[in-house]
């Protein structure tokens, strides 16, 4: 019998391989069209047909690009929601330069649509939406490829306003409006009936139709938990108020994938003009599941998948990015009857680090696909069949998402290496740098190879995060001096120099080096925070190593926002530093965390003058 998804005997799939198509038949109850053509064949028996085919191997061609319908029924769009519930994960704040960057790299990637944020949390959220339309919602490639920008809204009518006035000036804008369908959300938090919910979510997908977008999602939120009837009839009242896409969110991560596909196959089989809708997944990962649920919900027949890269977000996180979008490449054609998305893997690498830069939220070693030991081979029996073959213990090579070997160019870094050879090893390790970057990047790796006799992959990735992924200046660290140990009070001075190039100098006392010198920052930036959580980790072996730095802080002066659960959150701000020396490391990381709070202030008051002079003009 041929083996099946997620251990159902009813698998059936049509799959190119290489040069060979495979068709594979397991049972009676696989899909008509199939089953009337091998109906000569015993049920319960593989089958396997094999002809030539003239497929190229490459990417095939996305298509063309219509609300709610695709042409071709085994393209899945990638729905990418890092920059709205995954920054929604602690100390994730990013700036507005941030965002932009990450919906620039997203763009690269080619996801198909970019949930920009929740222009409703803030007027900052709502500014940084709608910088992201303008500037990468209308960068259409040759191919006519532009990513739709999309804002997230409550079902109320300050929401959807909110999201439109953000997302309106992309060429492809979508509002993603939602409501609870849960008995227990129902109950506990709107405190709606049934019929209550169906007309809020009824009248307001009709008003964001009313307000011009042709675009619109709905999700039913906490869907997983959703008594099936009910959902079947607010879905199929949405439909008709105009919804163009369908997401079920399994909210709290809650489903098997057994479950969760069976939801969507009986969403799909049991609603009301849902041929007329795309049908998309929101899976979070508290039981570990979010991939796999998602990848049963695509193969139930969603044609939208909602992910994160690094599978960020709120509690244990989202569905990966990168792990769904590696599994439908190599497992698409053989086992999930030929589906496809329009990712450019190669540029998977950059985006995992960018994203894990800009967010703080470091992404584990054991990681799949981009984690540090995701193509690392320490056992013997292993390295022995990595040396005669690759594919004995490799299902994805590296170089598929962007990712080179060690030393496979032959170029050794040191002392006397120039920028060439430097950007060309940065170009094997993911990362397209130029300019003003690779120019401070080159300076700070020869400071580094002068001290060090090698200088590691692992150092430059460590150099890369210290100098090109950082927020605006406002602050630089000129230098750093302290004294400390069992003999006198541990003491710090510290020069900085501000933005306009002046220098500024302060000594403090402290507990300990790493105290006094953020004592004597404090005493120069004047920004009162609270240290939340410091980290120090080596990046390589040796006395000689790199150390890298994390803090995350809070301003005094409250940064809030709103949720998409209603709640007033307090913003919180990660910075990172690399050096040899880890009192010089900490502050860095402190320095980089104060520029993005005086950043996102900074920000704040352009905006704010600007909404006045609006106002008065």
């Amino acid at each position: 019998m041929a083996a099946s998804l997620f251990g159902s005997p009813n698998f059936t799939s049509v799959s190119h391989f290489n040069q060979t198509r495979f068709l594979l038949y397991s049972n009676k109850n696989s899909p008509p069209a199939i089953h009337r053509s091998l109906k000569s064949t015993p049920p319960r028996f593989a089958v396997i047909v094999c002809y030539s085919s003239s497929s190229s191997g490459g990417r095939r061609s996305r298509p063309e690009y219509i609300p709610n319908r695709i042409p071709d029924p085994h393209y899945v769009r990638i729905f990418d929601t890092t920059l709205r519930d995954g920054e929604q994960s602690p100390g994730a704040t990013m700036t507005s330069k941030e965002k932009l960057d990450i919906a620039r790299q997203l763009s690269k990637l080619g996801v198909d649509i970019i949930e920009a944020g929740f222009p409703a949390a803030s007027k900052d959220d709502l500014d940084a939406v709608k910088i992201i339309a303008q500037e990468v919602g209308n960068a259409v490639d040759e191919n006519g490829y532009v990513p739709v920008i999309c804002g997230l809204a409550r079902c109320n009518k300050r929401d959807i306003d909110a999201a439109w006035e953000a997302v309106k000036y992309a060429k492809r804008p979508r509002i993603h409006t939602f409501i609870a369908t849960s008995e227990i959300h129902m109950k506990y938090k709107l405190r709606k009936t049934k019929g209550e919910v169906i007309e809020t979510a009824r009248s307001m997908v009709r008003y964001a139709r009313s307000l011009g977008c042709v675009d619109v999602e709905f999700s039913p939120e906490d869907a997983g938990r959703s008594d099936r009837e009910f959902l079947y009839q607010i879905l199929g009242e949405v439909i008709k108020a105009g919804a163009t896409t369908l997401n079920i969110p399994d909210t709290v991560g809650y489903t098997l994938p057994i479950e969760f596909g069976q939801l969507i196959a009986d969403i799909k089989a049991n609603t009301p003009g849902i041929e007329n809708v795309i049908i998309s997944t929101h899976c979070q990962n508290d039981l570990g599941l979010s991939t796999a649920n998602t990848l049963a919900g695509a193969y139930a027949g969603a044609r939208q998948v909602e992910v994160t890269v690094n599978g960020i977000g709120e509690r244990a996180g989202n569905a990966s990015l990168e792990e769904v979008v590696m599994a439908l490449k190599c497992r698409g054609e053989q086992v999930l009857g030929g589906l496809y998305t329009g990712i450019n893997t190669q540029h998977i690498v950059m985006s995992s680090k960018m994203v894990e830069e800009y967010s703080g939220l470091h992404v584990q070693p054991h990681k799949a696909i981009v984690g540090a030991n995701a193509f690392a081979h320490e056992s013997g029996i292993h390295q022995d069949g990595m040396l005669k073959h690759k594919n004995t213990y490799e299902i994805i090579s590296p170089e598929d998402i962007g990712l080179y070997r060690a030393n496979e160019s032959g170029i050794v870094l040191g002392k006397l290496s120039g920028r060439h050879a430097l950007r060309s090893r940065l170009l094997e390790l993911g990362y397209d740098i130029d300019g003003k970057q690779l120019d401070d990047l080159f300076w700070r790796f020869k400071a580094v190879a002068e001290k060090k006799k090698t200088t590691t992959d692992d150092d430059l990735i460590a150099l890369v995060s210290d100098v090109v992924f950082q927020p605006q200046v406002v602050w630089k660290l000129g230098d750093v001096q302290v004294t400390c140990g069992t003999l006198g009070l541990p003491m710090a001075t510290v020069r900085l120099i501000d933005a306009e190039g002046e220098e500024h100098i302060a000594c403090a006392n402290g507990t300990g080096p790493v105290d006094s010198a953020y004592k004597a920052v404090d005493s120069i930036v004047q920004v009162p925070v609270t240290l939340l959580e410091y980290s120090l980790n080596a990046v390589t072996e040796g006395i000689d190593a790199i150390a890298t730095t994390r803090v995350l802080i809070r301003g005094e002066n409250n940064h809030t926002s709103t949720n998409a659960s209603g709640e007033t959150i307090h913003r919180t701000f990660s910075g990172t530093g690399a050096g040899m020396d880890i009192v010089v490391s900490s502050v860095r990381a402190y320095i980089n965390a104060l520029n993005k709070i005086l950043g996102f202030n900074i920000q704040h008051e352009v905006m704010a003058k600007a909404g006045n002079s609006r106002v008065s003009s």
